[in-house]
């Protein structure tokens, strides 16, 4: 019988750097502290459900460079109980590492990235043959270079790695970078019928449904719903899950669907707000593996997205499932979203 998840893709060290205010070009702004931590959606996906507790096994696939930073991260792996058995080095690129301004006091960031060995992970980096692992998680498609060129069948290369893992018999989960390109319809959708469950926020759905989801900075469920449906009928096979600050919303295949508001955080308890939507994807597919039913993962979702938000980095700020469950009872949830 399977069990675990595999995460594979962007394997990042995130060099966070707390700034007092965003400055125009050729000023200045101080830098109050810094810090190393991880980054990536593989990456901190695990890292999250490690900290979480997550009762299976967890296991990554990437690249890293034949470096300090490649190195630092296999051990941190293995420190949180994450397997490493398909994490390689190279020594052709280095480790990928984000420089993330974040201004304190709203949470607002700034990435200066380095693509580094992530640039060379290809199809043959992947063998689902030798895992067990029920879900297989790719990230971040649009910042995987070679994934994200055309393979052999005109489609993007990440839909042969997914089609492989579902020959398999694992089922398969994608996320996308926020890139402000034009590229979203002639990489993501190719990929999306070899997904059974997809990730969006409110900008990446957008781009591509091409269904505008808020207006003056609100957004509109009804809109939500329609680019929720859209996203199955361009070929996601279970579910589509779509995150946006004020909650989410799940729609299955069959056409059932979910709302989750966010948790009420307070602005004085916001660090920063790298690695929320991760948080939010680690809190889902934590539900997913074990077979809980839609709402329930969406609350620990919403409730893992807020317990990141209380540190500048991706994961540190996520406690056990206990933990993060307690701080949305604690903070309470913003009121639900209505349908228009």
């Amino acid at each position: 019988m399977r069990s675990g998840i595999l995460a594979g893709g962007n394997w990042i060290i995130d060099q966070v750097k707390l700034i007092d205010t965003w400055p125009p070009q050729d000023s200045l702004a101080s830098i109050s502290s810094e810090s190393a931590s991880n980054g990536g959606g593989p990456y901190n996906v695990l890292k999250d459900l490690a900290r979480m507790g997550a009762p299976f096994p967890l296991s990554a696939a990437g690249l890293v460079g034949d470096d300090d930073r490649g190195r630092a991260i296999a051990q941190d792996c293995k420190k949180s109980g994450i397997d490493t058995a398909q994490l390689k080095a190279t020594r052709q690129a280095p480790t990928s590492y984000t420089d993330v301004m974040t201004v304190r006091g709203t949470g607002r960031r700034t990435f200066f990235h380095q693509r580094g060995a992530n640039a060379l992970l290809g199809p043959k980096d992947f063998d689902f043959t030798n895992t067990r692992a029920r879900i297989f998680h790719l990230g971040y498609l649009l910042l995987l270079d070679r994934l994200d060129c055309p393979g052999p069948d005109g489609r993007p290369a990440a839909a042969e790695v997914l089609a492989r893992a579902s020959k398999e018999g694992i089922a398969t989960s994608l996320d996308c970078v926020s890139e402000a390109s034009e590229r979203f319809k002639a990489i993501a959708t190719p990929v999306l019928p070899e997904v059974d469950y997809f990730f969006a926020n409110d900008f990446e759905a957008e781009r591509i449904t091409g269904i505008t989801l808020s207006h003056g900075g609100v957004v509109e469920p009804g809109a939500v719903e329609r680019a929720a449906q859209a996203l199955v009928a361009l070929g996601v096979r279970r579910q589509v899950f779509i995150h946006f600050p004020e909650g989410a919303y799940a729609r299955s295949a069959s056409g059932a669907g979910a709302w989750q508001p966010s948790v009420r955080v307070p602005p004085g308890e916001i660090a920063g707000a790298a690695g929320a939507g991760d948080a939010f994807a680690a809190g889902v597919l934590y539900g997913l593996h074990e077979g809980w039913e839609p709402q329930r993962g969406l609350k620990l979702g919403a409730c893992a997205a807020a317990a990141s938000l209380s540190h500048p980095t991706c994961s540190e700020g996520v406690g056990t499932l206990a933990q993060c469950l307690a701080l949305g009872e604690r903070l309470g949830f913003r009121p639900l979203p209505m349908t228009d």
